[in-house]
């Protein structure tokens, strides 16, 4: 193995790198995660040069023969990375060149680091977002099941955390299943984007040599080549755009996070987590906390914090390649390794879960949330709408002078106010009607969160 005295591109140099520069300029301690990646994209650059007429069949044999004996053996733990190598390209060709020789120097024809590790980033996010849409797809199905589980429970619907509304559970939980299902399909077009072959770019300028950048690029399961040789190496924003995505992800477990820390607190206990996913007091032995939750809610800020200093990073490069792009690994590894994390521990946390529906239906009690279902019944009668609330607003303040609810005021009450009010106002104002009535497309009645269901479920089948 090559030792610190022995770069790969010591011949310009009269002295070694001080052995503080080389371990601050090395960049192997996190971009060995792309190892096999590495490995795959320089089977297929052999094939290339060996196709092209650049190496002999001879070479290319051994090369190949190599690189697999090097990736089962990492695979296996056989084989360990040296930490002392400048990165996972110079690792993987200078253990090839150590057991093959003078074919092992030879695979580097044609490329350079520059294309090399473009090539390698998109090949790993490519392969490990197919895992982020797995793991989003999992919380779907578990929402999805929980809502139809709440989908005739009844409690209030909140705007500025005031009650509002009476809605369904299901209702309320299929919306983040349509937060989610878009996430996916930013992940995928944040994929799509991406899935372009640099390699063959070289270190900007493109190669002298005859290659065959299209035959590459399909052996590796791209739908094209970067057009610009100079594009192909200098931009990451294909990170920056996953990572966008990953921040919506995480943005939208961080509201569902804080409505189950809500509901499962003493105020609201409209649901309650199950142990496997809640921790204890050190000195409060009644304590019951949500930290699951709360910790997805606070690893939000480092999702966030991994798109800005990426962001932050690119703003000032002028182009070409410059090494403060080796930033770009350590911020795009944590955000798709945080969402992972995040992903993997909440949708068993939501499919364990227990509803209490009879803590939510005595919210939905209180509150005067019928307030505009009262209103509908006098426009229904003819009165105008605005009319009609202002009567209905008179008559909730009247409740909350007689500390009553709409439900229990007397008709003679309701008779003060409009003679339009008859016995049938009670049926319209009950809970259940104000669910029932809502038949709109994508509403809360029953009917309506079956038919999302559906939908849902067709979504996660494609």
């Amino acid at each position: 193995m090559l030792n610190r005295m022995e770069k790969m591109w010591a011949g310009r140099f009269a002295k070694s790198l001080d052995s503080k520069a080389d371990d601050f300029n090395s960049s192997i301690r996190f971009d060995c995660k792309m190892y096999k990646q590495d490995i795959i994209g320089s089977m297929a650059h052999a094939e290339m040069l060996s196709k092209q007429g650049i190496i002999t069949a001879a070479d290319c044999e051994a090369i190949l023969g190599g690189l697999s004996d090097i990736l089962s053996e990492l695979e296996s733990g056989e084989l360990e990375f040296d930490m002392s190598c400048e990165d996972i390209h110079m690792f993987v060709e200078a253990e090839l060149t150590k057991r093959i020789g003078d074919a092992g120097k030879r695979l580097h024809t044609a490329r350079s680091r520059n294309d090399q590790v473009a090539l390698d980033i998109r090949m790993y996010l490519r392969d490990r977002s197919g895992d982020i849409i797995s793991l989003l797809k999992a919380l779907i199905g578990a929402i999805a099941d929980k809502a139809e589980e709440g989908k005739s429970a009844i409690l209030p619907g909140y705007t500025h955390l005031q009650r509002a509304q009476p809605i369904t559970f299901g209702h309320h939980l299929l919306a983040y299943a349509q937060m989610f299902l878009r996430d996916i399909s930013r992940v995928e077009d944040a994929v799509a984007r991406m899935n372009y072959s640099p390699i063959g770019s070289c270190a900007l300028a493109g190669t002298t040599y005859d290659t065959d950048r299209y035959y590459e690029a399909e052996k590796l399961g791209f739908s094209g080549i970067t057009a610009n040789s100079i594009d192909g190496v200098s931009d990451r924003d294909f990170c920056v755009e996953l990572m966008s995505a990953f921040s919506l992800i995480m943005m939208h477990l961080s509201r569902f996070s804080e409505e189950i820390i809500l509901w499962s607190s003493w105020e609201f206990k409209f649901v309650e987590l199950d142990d496997a996913y809640t921790t204890g007091s050190s000195i409060m032995p009644q304590k019951k906390n949500s930290d699951m939750a709360e910790l997805v809610r606070g690893k939000t800020g480092r999702v966030y914090g991994d798109l800005f200093a990426l962001l932050t990073t690119l703003k000032g490069l002028p182009l070409a390649y410059n090494k403060d792009m080796q930033e770009d690994k350590e911020a795009v590894f944590d955000a798709l390794e945080t969402v992972e994390m995040c992903l993997d521990i909440f949708a068993p946390m939501i499919k364990t879960m227990r509803l209490l529906p009879d803590n939510m239906y005595k919210a939905a009690e209180e509150g005067f949330i019928n307030a505009t279902d009262l209103a509908d019944y006098l426009t229904k009668k003819g009165m105008p709408f605005r009319s009609a609330y202002k009567i209905v607003g008179q008559i909730v303040a009247e409740c909350i002078e007689k500390k009553t609810v709409l439900d229990k005021l007397p008709l003679e009450a309701y008779k003060k106010h409009s003679d339009m009010f008859e016995d049938d106002l009670y049926s319209e104002i009950s809970l259940k009607a104000c669910v029932e009535k809502r038949i709109s497309e994508g509403g809360t009645s029953v009917a309506s969160v079956e038919k999302q269901l559906i939908l849902v479920r067709k979504e996660l089948e494609k």
